[in-house]
């Protein structure tokens, strides 16, 4: 059963704000936006601890309150676009991809009440 998500915005961008950082590596920076476009979707910018200085774009959109769907929008390093097939970047994109799907299930107390 697909329940629709229903929760403001705002609040679920903070709610994220708030937990993401609790879930990522250590020393790794995250920010969440609102997704202009779409109402049922953030986006999230995590930089990499380390000197490789790298920085993944993520689409994170609500399939419904329990469930997320995640896309890897743009990889960028030392502030340029980066070739994001290679493997330690793919590893690195699984690994923040999962972080995600674990924050969106740490926040399903206030998605699907």
């Amino acid at each position: 059963m697909n329940r629709e998500l229903n929760i403001d915005q705002n609040e679920l961008v903070g709610a994220w704000q708030d937990r993401l950082p609790q879930v990522l590596n250590a020393g790794d920076q995250a920010q969440v936006m609102a997704d202009e476009a779409d109402e049922q979707a953030i986006r999230i910018h995590i930089a990499t601890a380390g000197h490789e200085m790298y920085s993944f774009d993520f689409k994170c959109q609500y399939v419904d309150s329990r469930e997320v769907s995640v896309e890897l929008v743009d990889v960028e390093r030392d502030g340029r676009t980066t070739d994001e097939r290679t493997e330690p970047i793919q590893e690195l994109a699984h690994d923040y991809t999962r972080h995600i799907h674990e924050c969106a299930q740490s926040l399903q107390s206030i998605t699907n009440p």
